[in-house]
C-alpha cells in the first residue's frame, strides 16, 4: 500500500528558473558588445589624426579710414565725461539730508579750468553733479554754474588736475554739408565710452527746448544717439566739436537712426556767457509782441508791437505800441516785417533774427507803421531774465 506521507518530493525545475539563466546569459553578451564596440571607438581615436587650431589667416594692415578713426577716438574719448545728476533731500524721519542720483549723460572738457559742458536737461534739477573720467575711479563733485535753458545748455565746474583737463578742439558748424562723417562720443544707456559713426542727415533743423522754444539751424545725424549720450560731442573728421548731441526722434525710445545736436557756433556763444554770467545775456529791443492768435485775427504779416518798455532800445528807436485814438479806440501798434533786410513773418522769425546778434549790435529793422514802411535802425540792449 502507498503511503503518501512517507513519499519524497522531486526537485521542482520549472519555467521560472529557466528563464532567469537566459537572461543572465543575454546580459554577459550584451556587456561583451558593448566593452567590444568602446574598445573599437577608442583605438580608432588613437589612430585617427589629432585635431589642433585652425592657422591664423594674417589680416595685414587696417584700411586707412579705420586708422583714422581709431586714432580719433584715442584722442578724444579723454576729453568726454561721464555726468550723474544728483539731487538731495532730506529724510522725513531722520532729517538727514540723502543724495539721490536721478539720472546720467555725457559731458565735454571746455577747458582746462574744469569747466565742462553738457545739455541742462542732464543737470535739470540738480542740486550738484557728479563727473567721472574714463578709466578712472575719481569721482568729482561738479557745481552748475549757468544754464541756458533755451538752448538745452549747461556748464559745470570741477575741480580737477589740468592734466585731466584735455580741452575738445572746438570747429565751426556754418560750412557743414549733408553727407560729411561724423562721429558721437558718449554713455549711452551708462554703457562708458560709446563711439558711433554716422553722417550728417540733414541741416538747419528747428527742435523744441524743454522751454518749448525753439533751437535753430539744429544738425541731424544718424550717428546712434541713445539716452545718455546727451551732452556728450558730436565730431567731425577732423577731429573737433561741431554740436553738442541733445535730441534723439524714436517712437521706441532707442535710436532710429534720427539724432540731433545743438551746433558748435551756438555753442561757441553761449558757453562764454554761462562761464562769465551764468545766464544767457539775450539782446532784445524791450518790447511785448502780440501774439500768434491776435495776428491771425487781424491778418496781419509780421510781429504787432504790443507795448514799448520806457527807457528801452525800442523806445530809444521811436518804435510804438498799440495805444488809443483820440476817439477811444485802439490803434495797432508798429507791425516788424523784417530785421537786416531779412523778413520777418512771426515771432519765431524775430526770435531766430536776435539769435544772430549780440548786444550792442545796430540793426535796421522795417516796420509798418498806420499802413506805411519805415526803416528804423535799433541799438540791441541786454534782457533782463
Amino acid at each position: 500500500m502507498y503511503d503518501s506521507r512517507n513519499s519524497t518530493p522531486s526537485p521542482h525545475r520549472g519555467p521560472t528558473a529557466i528563464t532567469r539563466w537566459l537572461a543572465i546569459l543575454l546580459l554577459l553578451v550584451a556587456a561583451a558588445l558593448v566593452y567590444t564596440v568602446l574598445q573599437q571607438r577608442n583605438l580608432s581615436r588613437d589612430t585617427g589624426p589629432a585635431e589642433e587650431p585652425r592657422a591664423i589667416t594674417p589680416r595685414g594692415d587696417l584700411a586707412a579710414d579705420e586708422q583714422a578713426t581709431i586714432e580719433l577716438f584715442r584722442e578724444l574719448s579723454p576729453s568726454v565725461v561721464h555726468i550723474t545728476n544728483v539731487t538731495t533731500r532730506r529724510n522725513r524721519f531722520s532729517l538727514n539730508v540723502m543724495e539721490i542720483p536721478q539720472g546720467t549723460g555725457s559731458g565735454l572738457v571746455w577747458d582746462d579750468h574744469g569747466h565742462i559742458v553738457t545739455n541742462f536737461h542732464v543737470i535739470r534739477g540738480a542740486s550738484h553733479a557728479e563727473v567721472q573720467f574714463s578709466g578712472h575711479p575719481e569721482v568729482y563733485r561738479g557745481e552748475i554754474i549757468g544754464v541756458a535753458e533755451d538752448k538745452d545748455l549747461a556748464v559745470v565746474r570741477i575741480d580737477a588736475p589740468r592734466s585731466k583737463l584735455r580741452a575738445i578742439p572746438v570747429g565751426t558748424s556754418n560750412n557743414l554739408q549733408v553727407g560729411q562723417k561724423v562721429f558721437a562720443i558718449g554713455n549711452p544707456f551708462g554703457l562708458d565710452q560709446t563711439l558711433t559713426t554716422g553722417v550728417i542727415s540733414g541741416l538747419g533743423r528747428e527742435i523744441q527746448s524743454v522751454t518749448e522754444r525753439p533751437i535753430y539751424d539744429v544738425i541731424q545725424t544718424d550717428a546712434s544717439i541713445n539716452p545718455g549720450n546727451s551732452g556728450g560731442p558730436l565730431i567731425d573728421s577732423a577731429g573737433r566739436l561741431i554740436g553738442v548731441n541733445t535730441a534723439i526722434y524714436s517712437p521706441s525710445g532707442g535710436s532710429a537712426g534720427i539724432g540731433f545736436a545743438v551746433p558748435v557756433d551756438t555753442v561757441n556763444r553761449i558757453v562764454p556767457q554761462l562761464i562769465q554770467h551764468g545766464r544767457v545775456v539775450r539782446p532784445g529791443l524791450g518790447i511785448s509782441i502780440g501774439s500768434a492768435q491776435a495776428a491771425a485775427q487781424l491778418n496781419l504779416e509780421g510781429v504787432l508791437i504790443v507795448k514799448v518798455f520806457e527807457g528801452t532800445a525800442a523806445a530809444a528807436a521811436g518804435l510804438r505800441g498799440v495805444y488809443r485814438g483820440p476817439s477811444g479806440g485802439w490803434i495797432l501798434g508798429d507791425i516788424i516785417v523784417a530785421m537786416s533786410g531779412v523778413r520777418v513773418l512771426d515771432a519765431n522769425d524775430l526770435y531766430r533774427l536776435l539769435d544772430q546778434h549780440k548786444v550792442g549790435d545796430k540793426v535796421p529793422l522795417t516796420i509798418v507803421r498806420k499802413g506805411q514802411r519805415l526803416e528804423v535802425e535799433v541799438t540791441l540792449q541786454a534782457l533782463p531774465n
